[in-house]
């Protein structure tokens, strides 16, 4: 599994964004996939988690109802669809692919990483 995260960039609060993250290895459809995000000088902190059918996800209480996480294993990639974007929702954006099929909120469940993308939400 090799992650690659796309799509951050800078939007004003209230828009949307999608973030991409794919496994250009091609061999991840048998993960769970999580985001996860953080800002400098805090924690890394869950965002959301697919199970490998995409039938089971989790989310973080701060992102229910604005964000959605989907997958297309045919494509080996993972979106991270992102609606009524807030200040605070400003961090870097990373994915990553767990060692089970399953849901996880759980950072140490995940064993291979992306690089990270940054989302800048301006007030």
């Amino acid at each position: 599994v090799q992650l690659q995260a796309s799509g951050g960039g800078m939007v004003q609060a209230g828009g949307s964004v999608r973030l991409s993250c794919v496994d250009s290895r091609r061999t991840f459809s048998n993960n769970g996939v999580g985001w996860f995000r953080q800002v400098p000088g805090k924690e890394r902190e869950f965002v959301a988690s697919i199970a490998w059918r995409g039938g089971n996800t989790a989310y973080a209480d701060s992102v229910k109802h604005r964000f959605t996480i989907s997958r297309d294993n045919g494509k080996n990639t993972v979106y991270l669809q992102m609606n009524n974007l807030k200040h605070e929702d400003t961090a870097v954006y990373y994915c990553a692919a767990g060692s089970t099929p399953y849901v996880s909120r759980v950072m140490q469940s995940f064993r291979y990483w992306g690089q990270g993308t940054l989302v800048t939400v301006s007030s």
